[in-house]
């Protein structure tokens, strides 16, 4: 199951974070919140495999 553990406000520090918890061996996906396409949404969900959630975390709050 996938869990989201960021909420990004755009596409380009969405595609960041996913490329940054790529290179550490997660699987990502984005989501676009309340649009069809991720360039039209006002927020991007970034996702993870619920296994690998408490982990993305950690890397995220490293990243800021």
């Amino acid at each position: 199951m996938w869990t989201v553990v960021y909420i990004a406000p755009s596409v380009s520090l969405a595609e960041q974070l996913k490329d940054r918890l790529s290179k550490e061996g997660l699987l990502v996906t984005l989501r676009a919140v309340g649009a069809v396409s991720l360039e039209d949404a006002k927020a991007i969900e970034v996702l993870v495999p619920e296994t690998e959630a408490e982990e993305a975390s950690e890397i995220i709050n490293e990243y800021f």
